[in-house]
């Protein structure tokens, strides 16, 4: 089986503290992982070494075929979309574009357009936003429109390049319900399209049924990973969240209610 990213034995640390401790996963061909951990637990840490931001103190890492240190990363990037709630630092550039325009910038993983754009540019990027049901913002600058439509243009945007694996970093970081579950429609529809997924949160309930497999980390260190019902198990979500919680499945997604101090909720 034709791995997509593999991560093998990586540490990864700063000023003489380590960050990432002996961290070993891979995602398979048609495999959708989910990353869960706190704040602080280390889950950026291993995008910035997937991304190639940052190399493996020790250890070795590969993905989409590239072998770190013996490849270009930046060619490797260009297969990778990447959407997180940190882009809305661009928001001064982002706010006099249009939809459209943004979506477009995709194709040269900028902000902005500053290169040519054929007629088939033009038509991908309007595809892609009919499909995401955003073609209303085509015409609207970035900054008359809703958290939940900047992160999903964010995600049109993403789509343009064709990415083989798609990051999508707390996307829903800071939305409403309904904005929430917009995106979380998009996400559940990435499967179908022939790309990969890896998804970033600390909250269970984004995890849909377009999930196949997790990776739980704690201060650094992986608790668990495999398929997605054999890891998110209560023990192992308490051991993850440093708290008694106990999960629930419904309609292939999870759920997670805190146990107070006395385990009534058991």
């Amino acid at each position: 089986m034709q791995k997509v990213l593999s991560l093998n034995n990586v540490f990864w640390r700063r000023h003489g503290d380590t960050i990432l401790d002996d961290v070993t996963f891979e995602v398979n061909e048609g495999e959708q992982w989910a990353i869960l951990g706190l704040n602080g637990a280390g889950k950026t840490s291993i995008l910035d070494i997937i991304m190639g931001y940052n190399y493996p103190t020790s250890g070795s890492a590969k993905v989409i075929g590239t072998e770190f240190g013996a490849a270009s990363l930046p060619e490797m990037r260009k297969k990778i979309g990447y959407v997180s709630s940190s882009l809305d630092k661009f928001h001064q550039t982002l706010n006099k574009e249009t939809g459209l325009n943004i979506v477009l910038s995709g194709k040269f993983s900028s902000f902005g357009i500053y290169q040519d754009i054929d007629e088939d540019d033009f038509k991908r990027a309007k595809e892609i936003m009919r499909d995401l049901g955003l073609e209303s913002l085509a015409d609207r600058t970035y900054h008359t429109f809703s958290q939940g439509e900047r992160r999903r243009i964010l995600i049109g945007r993403a789509l343009m390049a064709s990415p083989e694996l798609l990051i999508l970093d707390e996307p829903c970081s800071g939305l409403d319900i309904r904005a929430r579950e917009d995106v979380l429609k998009i996400v559940q529809r990435i499967p179908e399209e022939q790309r990969h997924l890896l998804y970033v949160t600390h909250h269970i309930e984004e995890l849909t049924s377009a999930i196949s497999h997790v990776l739980l980390i704690k201060d650094g260190k992986i608790v668990a990973a495999g398929p997605k019902r054999e890891v998110l198990t209560s023990d192992l979500l308490s051991e993850t969240y440093k708290t008694r919680v106990k999960v629930f499945f419904e309609n292939d997604r999870p759920w997670l209610v805190v146990n107070d101090a006395e385990g009534n909720n058991d």
